[in-house]
């Protein structure tokens, strides 16, 4: 569900003129803030309806509860300005959840393509913090027992013997607690920070198989991008645990590329 931030006052005006769904409504004029809330939900299948819910309910729900919050949080008039996003979230999941019956499971909110927070209704305590990142590197894929012939009709133009490149991107699934206000002591200045020191620093513009110990024959595993997300994974966990926050690494998710992914460890 995508929309547009507009003054709480103003937001039943701006939805009664607006109809278009995709790219959100109320839909933007000028220089407006936009985010998109993605809501699950669980329960029985309707015998009658063969469906869970009518999505115009979970939308209307939203219309009456989470987006009015959160466009009070960035109204500067509004007693509200200035909470977090988890705060925003807190206010209004209740509300919203009885309005569907008790079958919202979570709701994620994505404040940029990049970067979301997602809260569950089974706790107000935690929050999953997403964040995206990239790096450019290269890799061969290559297993030394194989025949060169063997290795060209498995890999084909990735067993290239010089490499050949990608530009990556991870993000991390960090769940951080929270206070009873909403706010945490893991913030998203400091994923950034250890992103940067212990992965981006050591990985971008590297020939993993060549420049790192990760992925390097022969004690290194071979840097696919199954391989390259667990590697990460273990890598920004162990650094998160020296932070000693309330933080904790959930899940790592690298894409080689826009079509190709993996997550460690799996759902």
């Amino acid at each position: 569900m995508r929309f547009g931030v507009v003054p709480p006052e103003q937001l039943e005006d701006a939805l009664a003129r607006s109809s278009n769904g995709y790219a959100g409504r109320p839909s933007l004029r000028n220089f407006e803030r936009h985010y998109e809330l993605l809501v699950s939900c669980v329960g029985t299948i309707d015998p009658v309806l063969n469906y869970l819910l009518d999505i115009k309910e979970i939308d209307r729900a939203a219309r009456k509860t989470l987006i009015p919050a959160i466009c009070a949080a960035c109204h500067p008039e509004s007693p509200a300005h200035a909470i977090t996003p988890t705060q925003a979230l807190i206010n209004a999941m209740g509300t919203f959840n009885q309005l569907l019956g008790g079958a919202v499971r979570s709701v994620r909110l994505i404040l940029s393509p990049f970067h979301s927070i997602e809260m569950s209704t089974n706790t107000m305590q935690y929050a999953l913090l997403r964040h995206r990142f990239d790096f450019a590197a290269a890799h061969r894929l290559h297993v030394p027992d194989f025949s060169p012939q063997e290795n060209t009709r498995r890999f084909g133009k990735c067993n290239n013997p010089k490499g050949h490149g990608h530009n990556y991107q991870f993000e991390p699934c960090v769940r951080i607690g929270l206070s009873k206000e909403g706010g945490s002591h893991f913030a998203l200045a400091q994923l950034e920070q250890l992103a940067d020191e212990v992965l981006i620093a050591k990985f971008d513009h590297m020939h993993l198989n060549e420049d790192t110990t990760e992925f390097a024959y022969p004690n290194g595993v071979m840097p696919t991008v199954e391989n390259i997300a667990k590697v990460f994974y273990e890598i920004l966990g162990a650094a998160m645990k020296k932070q000693g926050d309330d933080a904790q690494l959930v899940s790592m998710t690298v894409w080689e590329t826009d079509r190709t992914s993996a997550t460690y460890p799996p759902a």
